[in-house]
């Protein structure tokens, strides 16, 4: 056989062997094995399934087109080299269709671990809770998984993924470590925060004023810098301790306790405030929407934890600027209307006044004596009043863990439910505009709906 047409032959058969482990990839419906709790929401499935299988599509299209291209004319005239970088391209490419299976394969695997999987699936209503704004934007799907590691991350929604395409949902990695106590509803939404902000383009609205802030000079040029330098965190940290209160605060103190030479360092090239001041200014963003003495008390603790005895003088001055400034940046975020939000400042669109402590504190008094209450509530209002309760010391960390437990599995059977008592005519339109590629409609069943009746029922 002639060199060139043995290289034709060798490369159609790769190309062939491509197709085949493609055939191999199924849709998740057809591969993982859990209870029905323990699923994804229906819009979730949906959309990465819709992904995918676009993906699957455009790749096979492209197998088939290097396939013609390679047995016509101009492929069996080509130097064997050309044919192979055609190839080489193809084979990345492939290998990026299957990386993003991947991404989405490790968040639905853990559905079918015993309790872990109905917990995440309890998750995904806290997370789509937390991100919910009503009249201001369509959230996207959320869905969670547990992994290694200290902290929480997000790969948003509409961001790209490895390969190319946007990624159909949002997924949130929660350390496993915070399973479960309070503390979990402190990363989660605060991940869900980065979302938020980037639905609202909060970050590109406040940063002129930061820079305003900055052009006057003087010795608080610097730490509005910083402050604008961090101001992607920080709004994620602001929108967590709005929904869920003080449990934010002390679920951040669990992640940011470190020893201490790292609670004080001070890195340019980080996006997160270093530990101590961003426990600092968790505080004061919680006095200033919800105020109480504990915040004063937290925020002595945090100091007797870590005092500022014996640290450089270059750090010293930068925590004095910080503290100078660290009111009147709060303010400003308390206040912040961009235009996303309709002339309503962030403390009125999130609604601030329904978590104030003394408020939180008479839902666990009333929860107490009826638990069927807390089941009714919505799931960021429920981290809000157990988080208060432990630091009240109202709860024990053992209660504290089975309520949210049950919570966690209250919630993924009503997330189900919902959507199993969805109108006939509704379900049947959302199979129908999956055929055809279009959006599924709405549900006209909500979950809040539901949930307040099946609590009821429960009685």
């Amino acid at each position: 056989m002639p060199f060139a047409a043995t290289a034709v032959w060798a490369l159609e058969q790769e190309a062939r062997a491509l197709l085949t482990r493609l055939a191999r990839v199924r849709p998740f419906a057809l591969q993982f094995p859990q209870v029905v709790a323990a699923a994804v929401s229906p819009q979730a499935q949906e959309a990465i399934e819709r992904y995918l299988a676009r993906g699957r599509r455009d790749l096979r299209h492209l197998v088939f087109s290097y396939l013609r291209w390679l047995r016509g004319r101009l492929g069996r005239t080509a130097l064997p080299a050309v044919m192979q970088r055609r190839f080489t391209f193809l084979r990345i490419r492939f290998n990026a269709v299957l990386s993003q299976f991947d991404i989405f394969a490790d968040v639905l695997a853990q559905r079918s671990q015993h309790d872990f999987g109905v917990w995440i699936s309890g998750l995904d209503a806290v997370a789509a809770d937390a991100l919910a704004l009503p009249d201001v934007y369509e959230p996207p799907p959320v869905v969670c998984y547990l992994d290694r590691g200290h902290g929480a991350a997000i790969r948003r929604a509409r961001t790209r993924l490895p390969g190319g395409g946007d990624n159909p949902v949002a997924i949130v990695r929660v350390p496993r470590e915070r399973m479960i106590g309070s503390g979990v509803a402190s990363s989660l939404v605060h991940e869900v925060g980065h979302q938020a902000a980037a639905l609202l383009g909060l970050a590109n609205s406040i940063r002129p004023m930061l820079q305003g802030m900055q052009r006057k000079g003087g010795p608080e040029q610097r730490a509005w810098g910083l402050w604008e330098r961090w101001i992607s965190e920080i709004l994620a940290d602001f929108w967590s301790i709005a929904r869920v209160g003080v449990a934010a605060t002390m679920g951040l103190m669990g992640v940011v306790s470190l020893p201490r030479p790292f609670v004080f360092r001070f890195q340019l090239d980080d996006p997160h405030p270093f530990p101590w001041i961003r426990m600092k200014l968790s505080c004061a963003i919680g006095q200033t929407l919800f105020p109480h003495s504990q915040w004063q008390a937290i925020s002595r603790m945090w100091e007797s934890f870590y005092p500022r005895t014996g640290l450089e003088n270059e750090v010293q001055t930068v925590i004095t600027e910080l503290l100078g400034t660290m009111p009147g940046f709060v303010g400003l975020l308390a206040n912040h209307r961009p235009r996303s939000l309709r002339g309503k400042s962030l403390v009125e669109a999130l609604q601030v006044a329904e978590r104030q402590p003394a408020r939180l504190t008479g839902y666990f008094q009333v929860w107490s004596r009826a638990p069927h209450r807390m089941r009714a509530a919505s799931p960021s209002l429920a981290f809000a009043v157990i988080g208060q309760a432990r630091a009240d010391g109202r709860i024990t960390p053992e209660e504290e863990s089975r309520t949210i437990a049950e919570l966690l599995n209250h919630w993924a059977l009503i997330s189900t439910f919902a959507f199993a008592h969805r109108p006939l005519r509704s379900a049947h339109a959302a199979c129908s505009c999956a055929q055809r590629g279009g959006p599924a409609p709405r549900p006209r069943f909500s979950l809040s709906t539901f949930q307040t009746r099946y609590a009821s029922s429960r009685t």
